[in-house]
């Protein structure tokens, strides 16, 4: 064989293994979180419903509470950081425990069941990335490709709940850095994405799916209405993570015991649904959300009781996500704004949702494919435009304290606060 050609074949070697491993890691770890997603949507579907044909589920609320707080301290889980802690053993190399998944799988269903404002995919990042941690915990694999399967595993679930695998891959890599994506890590990521996905409707749960009506036909007007409402959707963006991390430190800060937060948390809401009289706010709130891209909402200032309800639901101690809250926020605000700067409530809600989103999580691009995986490409220049300035106009807040920002949202230059923490890094590395 010609030297030439063995020098080819010698570097061709290593990414062929690669690929080699992860055919396997990723995967099984796309299996393994198609069908805990798919066991986890049947789950809070069912418990939804229930409560749903028995409205007096609510008032067993504080037993929920107090049955979650105990399973988590039981299993030495009581320091738990939800999706920040998967955020964090993703950028640190730590393996969250396998213990994870059942617990917050557990306690989000009887969150659901019980009536607490919350959703599924914060939920689903948890369950995934512990899942696919266990998976590499059995298979020995590397502490070096440790964080490329935690990652597998939260693609693998949203895409799962979802029905999104390129915009659960994009989120998987973007949220823990943004603006450094590690691209060795984007075909496993992929792949056990797309496999998750396809599991759910095969044992006959479809994904999340909307019609887009009221796309405008172009022109500039259309666009800085478009503009208009992004922005408004990044100051409620700011409103909402103020809300979400303040509700928890006031429990905190008045309530050190967990088991009387849990219990003033779970009186509140049900205090708040039957002054509210509706229900509308209990749970996911998929529904409203279907109804608002269809251009209608039930009252104008909906998402406001969304935000309130979640807010005193997740930060008393309750499991669950934050993603489907936003989404239900984002969209009902979006609906019942459009009309005003004179764009369909329909579209409005989509824009909304997708800014509301983006803001958020600070996932520009994974808030782009998203929109597309959900509303078709039609509105794509409606939607970039608003994922832009959603991500400007947000500024340092986000669901996730775990998350870095790399990059200045303002310059291009380096984050400020990044390089500082990097510097402290490298400095106490250097007196090790």
């Amino acid at each position: 064989m010609p030297v030439k050609v063995k020098e080819r074949v010698r570097q061709a070697v290593p990414s062929i293994r690669t690929l080699g491993r992860w055919l396997v890691l990723a995967g099984l770890a796309g299996l393994a979180c198609g069908l805990a997603g798919a066991a986890f949507t049947w789950m809070v579907a069912q418990a939804a419903a229930l409560r749903g044909a028995h409205p007096w589920l609510l008032f067993l609320m504080p037993l929920a509470g107090l049955a979650i707080v105990f399973s988590y301290r039981a299993a030495g889980m009581e320091h738990d950081s939800g999706t920040n802690q998967i955020i964090a053993s993703v950028r640190g190399g730590a393996r969250p425990p396998l213990r994870l998944a059942p617990l917050i799988f557990l306690g989000s269903v009887l969150t659901h069941l019980t009536g607490g404002s919350a959703g599924r995919e914060g939920a689903a990042l948890q369950i995934g990335g512990s899942l696919a941690a266990g998976l590499g915990r059995l298979l020995r694999v590397d502490e070096k490709n440790t964080n490329t399967i935690i990652q597998c595993g939260m693609a693998g679930l949203f895409s799962a709940l979802f029905g999104t695998p390129v915009a659960a891959v994009v989120f998987s890599l973007e949220v823990i850095n943004v603006g450094h994506f590690h691209y060795a890590a984007l075909f496993p990521c992929l792949l056990s994405a797309l496999i998750a996905a396809a599991v759910p409707p095969w044992l006959g749960l479809p994904g999340e799916r909307y019609l887009l009506a009221g796309v405008p036909e172009g022109g500039l007007l259309p666009l800085a209405q478009c503009g208009v409402l992004a922005a408004g959707a990044a100051v409620l963006s700011i409103l909402f993570c103020v809300l979400m991390h303040g509700a928890g430190r006031l429990y905190k800060k008045y309530l050190p015991n967990p088991y009387l937060r849990v219990l003033a948390g779970a009186g509140l809401v049900i205090l708040l649904t039957v002054l509210e009289g509706s229900g509308d706010y209990n749970g996911a709130g998929g529904q409203l959300i279907e109804l608002a891209v269809e251009g209608h909402v039930h009252v104008p200032w909906a998402f406001a009781w969304k935000l309130v309800f979640t807010a005193l639901t997740l930060g008393a101690g309750f499991k669950g996500g934050e993603i489907v809250p936003t989404l239900f926020v984002g969209s009902t605000f979006g609906c019942a704004a459009a009309p005003l700067l004179g764009l369909d409530p329909a579209f409005g809600a989509a824009v909304g949702m997708i800014a509301l989103f983006c803001g958020v999580t600070n996932c520009p691009l994974a808030s782009l494919f998203l929109a597309v995986e959900l509303f078709g490409g039609g509105a794509l220049p409606y939607f970039a435009l608003a994922c832009a300035l959603a991500f400007l106009l947000s500024g340092r807040y986000s669901l996730y304290s775990s998350q870095h920002l790399v990059y200045s949202k303002l310059e291009a230059r380096l984050d400020e606060r990044y390089q500082k923490d990097k510097e402290a890094e490298l400095s106490h590395s250097g007196r090790s």
